[in-house]
């Protein structure tokens, strides 16, 4: 049985989730969001994010770490500080000796819905419905859902074909 923490990186507002078993039962163990207030600096935002990943490695040993894949953006100081936040969850896993593989959003769009331009809300109710919640999580804690899913499916589906870690 498989254990994966999905990760929906932001500088502000980050979202987590871990989820378990095979793709055709998953189970949630748990979900949130990672919050950074407007008036605190990148460099304490990073190190917070940092802190709160490592210490999700550390209670719920995940297998791999589930991220979603660069982006096209069209400022370029947020493109920036999103691969910074990215960097932070790929080191905190890499020094906790987990792999950290990395989807595409239309891909992780299309393991849920099999749909690859899903709507947020589709996907919030694909989460819902697959983990067998009774309520539609925060959005940033849905997508490291979705993402932690995605990976789930890639990595022990009928089809498994797992990506290379990054």
């Amino acid at each position: 049985m498989a254990r994966v923490l999905g990760v929906d990186t932001s500088l502000r507002s980050s979202g987590v989730g871990v989820v378990e078993g095979p793709v055709a039962t998953p189970g949630f163990l748990t979900c949130g969001t990672i919050r950074n207030a407007a008036g605190l600096s990148v460099s304490e935002c990073l190190r917070r994010i940092d802190a709160a990943i490592t210490e999700l490695i550390e209670e719920h040993r995940p297998d791999s770490v589930a991220i979603e894949g660069i982006f096209f953006a069209r400022n370029a100081r947020t493109a920036m500080i999103l691969g910074q936040a990215r960097g932070v969850v790929i080191a905190a896993s890499a020094r906790a000796g987990v792999p950290v593989f990395q989807y595409a959003p239309r891909d992780i769009k299309a393991a849920l819905s099999g749909f690859g331009a899903a709507s947020k809300d589709q996907i919030g109710r694909m989460v819902t419905a697959l983990l067998k919640l009774k309520q539609v999580p925060q959005e940033d804690a849905a997508d490291a859902l979705a993402i932690a899913l995605c990976h789930l499916h890639r990595s022990s589906g009928l089809r498994a074909v797992p990506p290379e870690p990054i």
